[in-house]
């Protein structure tokens, strides 16, 4: 069996974990992975697919919150901003460490819109 080089592993993880600038800047979880992606997508298939599971995914999330601001007027988006921040953490991290093993994290709740 194959096994990817290192540096693919280790840019597939940044892809991921470059959401995580969104709790820096405005849309920086979306930024992030986007600039990394289109810095290394022609150079390996596996960032390529990495890098547009984490934007279709992000870019889901992204409906999602805007969904749950409007519920937050009748209570329960609260109770979903919470549950969103949270499924975005774990998968972002379950995915981070799928890519350090070489493998595609294909993401829940993801639309497919790349």
């Amino acid at each position: 069996m194959y096994e990817l080089p290192k540096q693919e592993r280790d840019m597939g993880m940044l892809v991921h974990l470059a959401t995580f600038a969104g709790y820096l800047i405005p849309f920086g979880n979306i930024l992030g992975p986007l600039i990394v992606w289109l810095m290394k997508r022609e150079d390996s298939a596996f960032v390529d697919a990495c890098g547009r599971n984490t934007l279709n995914f992000q870019i889901s999330m992204l409906i999602y919150y805007a969904v749950a601001i409007v519920l937050a007027f009748l209570l329960i988006g609260f109770f979903l901003i919470g549950l969103l921040v949270l499924l975005n953490v774990i998968f972002t991290i379950i995915a981070a460490i799928k890519a350090s093993e070489g493998k595609v994290f294909k993401y829940p709740l993801a639309i497919g819109f790349l």
